[in-house]
């Protein structure tokens, strides 16, 4: 990891920088375009975690200074969950400039995060914080804006990856390992994730205590999202259950999935298999610096 500083030049809060290594790959002069916007308009560090343990270590030094995101969803996740496992998750505001492939960065539109680097970085310099809700799993994970669990299991993405999205695979595949071994173990080594399809939908969901679906009928999608709009720091999530010739609809406050082994997308990202997951909404739990008015 190396960092920079620069000196303050107006800005009212101090930032930390945290460059995605990923986007500098996929797109390196948004990356340089966002920086130098940024540091033209506060004192800024600048630096380039390239494990957990680099993101931990300098989140967890950075003093006053603002957490600042150049990257994907992926890598905004992952600097929240490192906040919400320190217990700093709603000191202070976090900001972002979206940088990727336009499918890595959903949530952060969805968020109302400007998409032009230039628009973005200045709404971290003189933006508004605005609380937001968080789904917290019970394995300590975090999402944004939603988890969908699909009846034939997650589709798995091909190819080799970069930065903190092979890293942090690499740290979800160890963290499951224990419910993959196990539920392997349980269907003679069969891979859970792309497994037969009965297997992956049989599961049992429920709403705050309210059943909403069962083993004894296959269900082919579970969605929750968190309500953007109008509708954000409701401190509810909105739940779909889709089966065959039935749709059920719940908001709640926690969802509970269970079944013999079962993969799921996070923000559109792969985790588990696991054989049971808890998802609880925490109110208001952050804050995100978005252009004011």
């Amino acid at each position: 990891m190396s960092s920079l500083s620069t000196p303050a030049s107006g800005g009212p809060e101090p930032l930390l920088l945290l460059l995605d290594p990923a986007a500098r790959q996929t797109d390196g002069e948004s990356v340089r375009i966002a920086k130098d916007v940024l540091c033209g308009g506060a004192d800024v560090k600048v630096a380039y975690p390239e494990t957990p343990s680099e993101l931990d270590r300098v989140l967890s030094h950075r003093g006053r200074r603002r957490p600042v995101v150049i990257g994907s969803d992926l890598a905004l996740q992952r600097v929240l969950q490192a906040l919400y496992r320190q217990r700093e998750l709603g000191s202070d505001p976090v900001g972002v400039v979206p940088v990727g492939r336009a499918s890595e960065l959903t949530a952060a539109r969805a968020l109302g995060v400007p998409g032009a680097p230039v628009a973005a970085a200045r709404a971290v310099l003189s933006g508004v914080p605005r609380k937001l809700d968080l789904l917290v799993d019970d394995g300590g994970g975090v999402a944004l804006g939603g988890v969908r669990i699909a009846g034939g299991g997650v589709r798995r993405t091909m190819g080799r990856t970069s930065g903190w999205r092979s890293l942090w695979a690499k740290l979800a595949a160890a963290e499951q390992g224990t419910s993959l071994t196990s539920a392997a173990r349980d269907r003679g080594g069969q891979d859970l994730a792309g497994g037969r399809a009965e297997h992956g939908s049989r599961l049992r969901v429920e709403a705050d205590g309210r059943l909403l679906a069962d083993v004894h009928r296959p269900v082919r999608v579970v969605q929750v999202t968190l309500p953007s709009g109008d509708g954000a720091g409701a401190g509810v999530m909105e739940i779909v259950v889709r089966a065959p010739g039935a749709l059920v609809r719940a908001r709640a406050a926690t969802v509970s999935v269970a079944g013999r082994g079962f993969g799921y997308e996070v923000d559109g990202h792969p985790v588990g298999p696991v054989r049971a997951r808890t998802w609880t909404v925490h109110p208001s739990a952050w804050g995100l610096l978005l252009p004011a008015g």
